[in-house]
């Protein structure tokens, strides 16, 4: 949820930084942004629940490192992909959807940019629990297993 406030509050603020006319373009382009975050958020904590399944044992820190390393490559492919899209819009799209595309890109480098570096230190600092059994064994003693 703080990453998607960040990447809606940035891109809000180009367009105040920038003076850039805000229309409804604009209005689709920060719902775009929201949905985008509230989509990365949701796969790399998913992959985070599911780690946290596999690897009882494995410290936390460990765990939101492994998770987001996993995650990594396909968050940036998702968002290099659309960005080609979006930068077709803004050489092609003429005036109409310059206030678009330029949100829409930003929103991409900044949405990437947060689900990764802001989403796993606010899951670090709500210190993720889960329980333990009395007889677990060290991470270094326990198998990977396949990923």
């Amino acid at each position: 949820m703080l990453a998607l406030l960040h990447d809606v509050l940035t891109t809000v603020g180009l367009f105040a930084v920038t003076k850039m006319e805000f229309n409804l373009a604009s209005v689709a382009a920060l719902l775009t942004i929201a949905g985008y975050s509230i989509n990365d958020s949701v796969v790399i904590y998913d992959r985070v629940r599911e780690n946290l399944r596999r690897y009882k044992k494995m410290p936390l820190e460990e765990l939101l490192n492994l998770s987001t390393n996993e995650t990594l490559s396909r968050t940036i492919l998702t968002s290099g992909t659309t960005a080609l899209v979006v930068i077709a819009i803004l050489v092609f799209g003429g005036d109409v959807l310059w206030g678009f595309a330029v949100a829409m890109l930003w929103g991409l480098v900044v949405g990437t940019y947060s689900s990764i570096y802001i989403g796993m230190p606010v899951l670090m600092a709500f210190n993720v629990r889960r329980h333990e059994g009395e007889d677990a064994l060290p991470w270094e003693h326990q198998n990977r297993g396949s990923p």
